[in-house]
């Protein structure tokens, strides 16, 4: 065979990831107070960009043309509302061969359209986020105590050590230290450390500076005046308190029941955790994305217009400004800025589109969620809501990501919706939420003198029809925080000491 160089042609297919491509994807995966940094970042760099006038709350509710909008019925769910100014009308998907076809088909021009994002809150709202779910600057523990503590002492060296001290303390006040190692890190004598730690433990919220949980419960008892002899033998004896063992408490505080009763309810006034009353700073706010609310015949499903401003381009600047170009470098860049800006209004309807087409296919499936509660929430996975409405898993994925939803039942994140599945007596099972929910039920209503074991559980479980073993019912209890039989039985019999 001979060798040498030789011409061949082929013909292949690849996926080229152009940078709209990829502003696209990216805006896909991001919540609206993303986007709408986003937006914010592409105003500054593109002079043809502008946020328009807020449109009148009657015209944000619009009905059928207004593309954010979809009303879920019986009829199918996947219709979505045409918005009527552009040519194409599909979601965005992100499958392989979905980006190769729009690719071959070429994008079009989106001509001088608008994207209407409106600040406006929709007319007959109380859809919006409750005040408390609103970012807010709290007043954090460190600082509480810096303000105070300047008051207490004018001696320089202790004021140092009780504000290194202060710095050191644990979200719930605690100081996790030994004093020979703080001692040992300012070069001190433990002397000085005790009486600045003093000083710190005398600060409001009493607790705070308390190396265990019983020396800060003692704390709240001597500002309470309750610090007897007896208070401090059950103090000393927590553990005894956690494990029920109520006789030998009292055989070691020497009290009848009355009296232990009474020590017993002060006790339970104590905050064990005094440093959780303060924030940690700013809180993140959690506004929804979607908001849902019930119709008549079915759900209206809505993206949070609160959240989007409202985004057009200026023709009118742009032909102003190629009026003036006078070089050829300086008309291509002109052009580069109009094409950006349409296709970032472009890439932003397929967003919301696809957002509203994902939502409506949860809302229909988990129906009963909506209607009932938490016990009638069905296994759901990704794949089956893709299925669904024709599109790729990993669009279904990343419309899901960091977007929560609210309703009449409050606000949740989408990922709330697909929960894993177990047996149930009707064949299409049960999602692992419900059976939480279920669990919680039953131990919040049985018979403090006839406490329910897993085996018991199991058995009213499987007759509300769900089918579970009995380490399946177990894992589920430890995982909303609720105890063993033994455990609830001791922590019944404390609560009803009285």
């Amino acid at each position: 065979m001979a060798l040498g160089p030789r011409l061949d042609i082929r013909q292949t297919q690849s996926l080229v990831m152009t940078p709209q491509l990829q502003q696209a994807i990216k805006l896909l995966a991001l919540s609206n107070l993303e986007v709408e940094a986003f937006i914010g970042e592409a105003l500054e760099a593109n002079p043809l960009l502008e946020i328009g006038e807020t449109a009148p709350a009657e015209a944000v509710d619009a009905g059928p043309e207004d593309l954010r909008r979809t009303h879920l019925e019986s009829s199918p769910v996947d219709q979505l509302v045409a918005e009527g100014r552009v040519e194409e009308d599909r979601p965005l998907d992100i499958d392989v061969t979905a980006l190769d076809r729009d690719r071959d088909t070429g994008d079009g021009d989106f001509g001088g359209g608008t994207l209407e994002l409106s600040s406006t809150r929709e007319s007959g709202g109380g859809e919006g986020p409750d005040i408390d779910e609103r970012g807010r600057i709290e007043e954090t523990l460190a600082e509480h105590l810096h303000a105070q503590i300047g008051a207490t002492t004018s001696d320089a060296q202790l004021l140092f050590v009780a504000r290194w001290l202060i710095d050191q303390l644990d979200e719930a006040g605690y100081l996790a230290m030994p004093i020979g190692e703080v001692a040992e890190a300012l070069g001190l004598s433990p002397l000085v450390v005790e009486r600045a730690l003093a000083l710190v433990q005398s600060l409001d919220p009493t607790g705070v500076g308390a190396r265990n949980l019983a020396e800060c419960i003692a704390l709240q008892a001597r500002e309470a005046d309750r610090y007897d002899p007896c208070m401090a033998r059950l103090i000393d004896n927590l553990e005894l308190v956690a494990r029920g063992e109520i006789a030998r408490l009292k055989r070691l505080c020497q009290v009848d029941d009355e009296d232990f009763a009474d020590m017993l309810a002060e006790l339970r006034g104590y905050d064990p955790r005094p440093g959780l009353r303060f924030g940690g700073g700013a809180a993140e706010p959690v506004v929804p994305d979607i908001l849902v609310r019930a119709a008549k015949g079915g759900w209206d499903i809505a993206l949070n217009q609160a959240t989007l401003p409202r985004l057009v381009v200026n023709r009118s600047y742009y032909v102003e400004m190629r009026g003036a170009c006078v070089g050829k470098e300086a008309k291509a860049w002109l052009g580069e800025k109009l094409a950006d800006a349409n296709w970032l209004l472009k890439a932003l309807d397929q967003r919301q589109k696809t957002i509203l087409k994902v939502a409506a296919e949860i809302v229909k499936q988990q129906d009963g969620f909506f209607r009932h509660g938490v016990a009638h929430l069905r296994p759901l996975t990704l794949k089956t809501v893709a299925e669904a409405i024709s599109m790729h898993e990993s669009t279904v994925s990343r419309v899901t990501s960091n977007k929560y939803l609210h309703c009449d039942r409050g606000t949740f994140e989408l990922k709330y919706f697909f929960t894993s599945g177990v047996g149930s007596s009707d064949g299409e099972g049960a999602s692992a939420a419900a059976v939480k929910a279920a669990i919680r039920q039953l131990i919040d209503a049985e018979d403090p003198k006839a406490i329910l074991s897993d085996d018991a559980l199991v058995d009213l479980l499987k007759a509300r029809g769900f089918d579970l073993a009995r380490r399946t019912v177990a894992k589920y209890r430890e995982a909303i925080g609720l105890g063993s039989s033994v455990q609830r039985r001791r922590q019944k019999t404390l609560a009803g000491v009285r």
